[in-house]
């Protein structure tokens, strides 16, 4: 399929709740299928449908060494999360160069449609957990770094718009 452009911060996009997805179709698994090619183009372990201009709840994650556990997700929601909570540092190609500790719960339980359209319910824990809870962030229209102290987050933006130029 396609590598497609990453949007970056501060497009308004990014900051947009997407649509629900009514069925899954050739278009959802086109859809799809481009998230993953741009997902492992980047590289990253997950990408969420409005970083590439789509403004539907899908999202994929792979954090396998091998590349090789697609997961392919629309509508995902948490309905449980550990009360025990992981630090992973954080970053987006939307936010180019930096990063950022930020802490999520360990292990969350996610209902969503699969490529079948059938609903799964799936815990996902450490990596998976939290690239699952940062795919779900960018499907309500946020991002990583507000998460963070106001602080901090300044801090991070600072850098980003030096980095650019």
């Amino acid at each position: 399929m396609t590598v497609r452009t990453i949007l970056e911060w501060p497009d308004k996009r990014l900051r947009m709740p997407a649509q629900e997805v009514d069925a899954i179709d050739d278009t959802v698994r086109a859809h799809w299928q481009d998230m993953i090619d741009t997902m492992d183009a980047m590289p990253g372990v997950g990408l969420g449908a409005p970083q590439i201009g789509v403004m539907l709840r899908l999202a994929v994650v792979d954090t396998s060494e091998a590349r090789d556990k697609r997961i392919r997700l629309a509508n995902p929601e948490i309905i449980d999360a550990s009360a025990i909570m992981n630090v992973h540092e954080e970053a987006s190609p939307c936010l180019p160069g930096v990063s950022a500790k930020v802490s999520r719960p360990r292990g969350v339980r996610v209902r969503y449609l699969d490529e079948s359209g059938s609903v799964v319910e799936r815990d996902f824990v450490g990596l998976d957990a939290t690239s699952v809870q940062h795919q779900i962030d960018h499907l309500e229209g946020k991002l990583y770094f507000e998460r963070l102290s106001k602080v901090k987050r300044d801090m991070l933006l600072k850098r980003a718009r030096k980095l650019r130029g």
